[in-house]
């Protein structure tokens, strides 16, 4: 329980301080310094995702499609990454696929509500980069982002980039 919660707060402290970084000296960010503040945390989730899918799938077989490396994700990954399976994940069939969490774990300490509606998006671009790293070691290049409605329920959408 207790590194659950050092893991959030450390998690809250990076995105607090990626935006400090790119606001210092300046009144208001513009629309620049938050492209940049988010492609800095999702660069940095990026990397830890490669890293935690290389320890899960040491001692796995190999994934047969594409489908099977996305259930692997929504259960065995979210579930050491985020401490619950997707709630639901559905799909196009060409590369789409929609992830959905309805108590996201990074989102329940901001609010139940839509009080902090716009502040959600700069917590789910480290997350978004867990789940690209993950999948691009998997050997999926991929675009994830993240929407969020309702908080804390949170809809992940990865497309996969076909070469």
């Amino acid at each position: 329980m207790a590194d659950e919660t050092l893991f959030e707060f450390l998690h809250m402290e990076i995105v607090s301080h990626v935006y400090k970084e790119q606001q210092s000296g300046k009144g208001e960010m513009d629309s620049k310094d938050r492209a940049v503040s988010v492609s800095i945390l999702e660069g940095m989730g990026f990397r830890v995702g490669q890293g935690l899918i290389e320890r899960l799938t040491r001692d796995s077989p190999s994934f047969k499609d594409e489908l099977d490396i996305m259930k692997f994700i929504c259960k065995d990954f979210w579930t050491k990454v985020f401490r619950r399976q997707v709630d639901n994940l559905r799909t196009n069939h060409q590369g789409t696929y929609v992830l959905q969490d309805n108590k996201f774990v990074l989102l329940t300490q901001l609010s139940s509500g839509k009080q902090y509606l716009n502040q959600a998006p700069k917590y789910l671009a480290f997350s978004c980069g867990i789940v690209r790293g993950a999948l691009c070691n998997l050997g999926l290049d991929s675009v994830v982002t993240a929407e969020v409605s309702v908080m804390p329920s949170c809809k992940f959408q990865v497309v996969i980039q076909k070469l």
